[in-house]
Formats: structure tokens, sequence, C-alpha cells
């Protein structure tokens, strides 16, 4: 296990090197590749004691998003209402119901559901995958 600042890694050694020879990362080249290309340079930088670059998979606006998807789910599957949702998230006074028919917060509500029924459905996976 290698642990740095808010992560924790699990290396699997298949082969101990002799001494004086490098270790090797075997990279299967799939649609993962470039993720995992990605972590063996970070591993390669703080092996050898350089700069760690940023991980590239989640901006700060990403995590935020995910965030705010995973309290809408947790509250939906409590029981509340996508109003009684949006009244946490984003800190909005009691509405009357016209109002909040047409509120941006309901949609961004239904929007965030809709993204986290698809994360929990597996879709989480595309979050350890690069952006683009």
């Amino acid at each position: 296990m290698l642990l740095e600042p808010g992560a924790a890694h699990r290396l699997q050694l298949l082969l101990t090197a002799p001494e004086g020879v490098a270790d090797a990362a075997i990279i299967p080249l799939d649609a993962d590749g470039f993720a995992r290309l990605e972590a063996v340079y970070r591993l390669l930088a703080r092996m050898y004691g350089r700069k760690i670059p940023p991980d590239s998979r989640l901006t700060h606006q990403r995590l935020r998003r995910a965030q705010l998807m995973l309290r809408a789910f947790d509250g939906r599957e409590t029981g509340a209402t996508h109003r009684e949702i949006a009244q946490v998230l984003y800190n909005l006074p009691t509405m009357k119901r016209d109002e909040w028919q047409s509120a941006s917060q309901r949609y961004a509500v239904m929007a965030l559901l809709s993204d986290a029924r698809k994360m929990v459905d597996g879709g989480y996976r595309a979050l350890l995958r690069p952006r683009g």
C-alpha cells in the first residue's frame, strides 16, 4: 500500500526485480490506458521526489457536482421531495407552488438526480477516467 495525501494506492508486485534492475509497470492498452499511464507518471514522480502533478480526472467543479449528486440521491432515498432537496442544497427559502414550478433549482435537482442514478448504476467508473 502506497499512501499520499488524500489517496492510497494498491500495488501488485508480480516479480521482484534483481538488484540494479529497474522495476517495470505493465499497462494494458485498453480504453483506460491513458488513465493508467497518468497514474504511473504520478507514481514515478512520487518515487523520485518530484512534484506530483494534479490528478486531472476530477476538476473542482466535477468533484462539487458529484457531491451534490450524492447528497440529492441520499435525500431522495430517504423520502425527501425535489423541493426539499433543493432547499437544502441551494439554501432556498420556502417557495409558493408556482414559483417552484419555474425555479431553475427545480430543474437542477432533476438533472442531479438523473445523473446520480446513472452513477449508482455503474457510471461512477467514469469519474476514474481522464476528462476528454
